[in-house]
């Protein structure tokens, strides 16, 4: 069983050029944010350079806000982290995927959006509505600011991956294809791969809402994980030891992010859709509970909902823009790359992330910790 979605990626290139005629007008800075700090406190991903480069700039040139920013290399990083600011008050915003929302509020973290201070009409269709609706919002209140979103699927080697016809999750546990995998990641595309076969007593997205559920799918997947993890050479958590994976020590399979199998484009690896259907995500800010520059944290949620401010963020993680007119202002090669993963047959088989709550990442945790010290 997976999660499907309408979201139709070359839909909303057609539409791209349209909606930039109508978005691309400079946004209206509120007095409040150039009254006040004139800076922001973020805590974000590490490995995107194009962020400090490009991004942070244009964003400062366009509003006088200064992005203070601080890079890690995960969530759980950014979760231990977004604890620390709770106290300290050392963080506005934080950028986590959209199935951390209810992990992140049941633990106090984060405040909704004012919605009046945001241009949510510039948003593509079913980022904070239709499926993502749920994810995005609590009691009617909106927790996330969209930033991008994209994929993770098979990065594969086009000459050296022993592949099935057509290319499935299993690969990635085949002991010829040496392989780079996320443990946690790695565990549910077994789940979703023994669903698939009928080995599983029952659906593996039950896994994700009933507990006893996930122990039940979630052993089965650990204990056969184990078996086949002779091929594994690295784990990755973020962008720079999943490139380092292939690039160094040789991985042919990996089940990593779009911007990874971007990265490696010229080093002779393509990056597939298995049969099952690509992971994906959905990538926003999160304004936390005792934020100081809020005001400065509605503009930069409001700069990168607009095309030009999309288009630079996206750019920056390689990944997909939030804006209907971002796809037009994307660098051809971005474009061109996500154009060849994203066809009408893959989009709309993708397998969106469920929510995760607070429980279920910390059970999730330990089944990783135990895969990888097997």
């Amino acid at each position: 069983m997976t999660h499907r979605t309408s979201f139709n990626r070359r839909r909303f290139l057609q539409g791209s050029a349209v909606g930039l005629g109508a978005l691309a007008a400079p946004a209206i800075i509120s007095s409040k944010a150039l009254a006040s700090s004139g800076e922001l406190n973020f805590v974000g991903w590490a490995g995107y350079p194009g962020l400090t480069e490009k991004a942070f700039p244009a964003f400062e040139a366009a509003t006088g806000i200064k992005v203070n920013y601080k890079e890690v290399p995960d969530q759980d990083t950014m979760f231990g982290e977004a604890k620390v600011a709770l106290q300290t008050g050392s963080a506005d915003i934080m950028e986590p995927t959209i199935d951390r929302v209810s992990a992140w509020n049941s633990n106090g973290l984060i405040a909704p959006w004012d919605e009046s201070k945001l241009e949510l009409g510039n948003y593509l269709p079913g980022l904070i509505d239709g499926n993502a609706e749920g994810m995005a919002r609590i009691d009617g209140r909106l927790m996330i600011a969209p930033t991008n979103w994209g994929t993770e699927s098979m990065v594969v080697h086009s000459e050296d991956a022993r592949l099935s016809d057509p290319p499935s999750l299993g690969d990635l546990f085949n002991p010829e294809n040496p392989a780079v995998l996320r443990p946690h990641s790695a565990l549910a595309a077994m789940g979703r791969w023994l669903d698939a076969q009928g080995k599983l007593p029952r659906p593996f997205i039950d896994s994700y809402s009933d507990m006893e559920a996930m122990v039940q799918v979630w052993d089965i997947a650990l204990a056969e994980a184990i078996k086949m993890k002779g091929n594994v050479v690295q784990w990755w958590t973020g962008e720079n030891d999943a490139n380092a994976g292939f690039t160094a020590n040789g991985a042919t399979v990996g089940l990593c992010w779009d911007s990874t199998g971007y990265n490696l484009r010229n080093e002779g690896y393509a990056y597939v859709a298995p049969v099952e259907g690509a992971f994906a995500w959905n990538q926003g800010l999160f304004l936390m509970k005792n934020a100081t520059n809020t005001e400065q944290a509605h503009e930069l949620a409001k700069f990168i909902s607009t095309p030009e401010g999309s288009a630079i963020w996206a750019t920056a993680f390689s990944s997909n823009p939030v804006s209907q007119g971002g796809y037009a202002l994307l660098g051809p090669e971005v474009a061109e790359y996500y154009g060849g993963f994203l066809t009408a047959e893959t989009s709309a088989n993708l397998w969106w992330w469920p929510p995760q709550s607070a429980e279920f990442i910390a059970k999730r945790t330990e089944y990783a910790d135990k895969y990888k010290a097997a």
